[in-house]
């Protein structure tokens, strides 16, 4: 059985998976970065993704001391989930800088509306500019991380090397022209 090089479903799973590992990357990033800031700030951990999870679907501790573990599950699901949108940014053929700005856009946009939504953070005209600034940050290294590792994780794939050898022969026609 021969394959076919441009196969679409493989290219998708492909970008899916390298997606998931960056996603999965970048929620380590960021919660290094959080826990570094909370210790700087001393500001308590947040429980948003317990919330946002409890008011979605229900999903609730068994037990009172459950609720950090939870909590943490729920983030870093969350988090990994994310790297998939990184994934399919990808396809796209865009990457590097320009893919992990649109990233950015999208994770923390989201997170500006689902937030306030669901009642586990105030909206973004409410909060102080020091939250703000935090909030950015975090989010920044996630999308930082998340882009550094799909964009490794994609380097020399066939699409790639593809766009190489099209702008190599660009270059020599261009050349010959001159």
């Amino acid at each position: 059985m021969k394959i076919h090089e441009d196969n679409a479903l493989g290219a998708l799973g492909s970008a899916i998976g390298k997606g998931l590992l960056a996603g999965l990357a970048a929620t380590a990033a960021m919660t290094l970065s959080q826990s570094i800031e909370m210790k700087i700030t001393k500001r308590e951990s947040s429980d948003a993704p317990l919330k946002v999870a409890g008011d979605v679907s229900g999903v609730a501790p068994a037990s009172p001391e459950e609720k950090p573990k939870l909590n943490q599950e729920i983030h870093w699901s969350y988090g990994t989930a994310w790297g998939v949108a990184r994934g399919l940014i990808g396809l796209t053929g865009l990457k590097g800088l320009p893919a992990t700005l649109l990233h950015f856009g999208a994770v923390w946009g989201t997170a500006l509306v689902m937030l306030p939504k669901h009642d586990a953070a105030k909206p973004i005209d409410e909060q102080k500019p020091k939250d703000i600034a935090i909030d950015v940050l975090h989010h920044g290294v996630y999308a930082l991380a998340a882009g550094l590792v799909y964009d490794a994780l994609d380097a020399g794939s066939r699409r790639e090397r593809k766009l190489r050898k099209v702008a190599n022969n660009l270059k020599s026609l261009i050349k010959r022209f001159k």
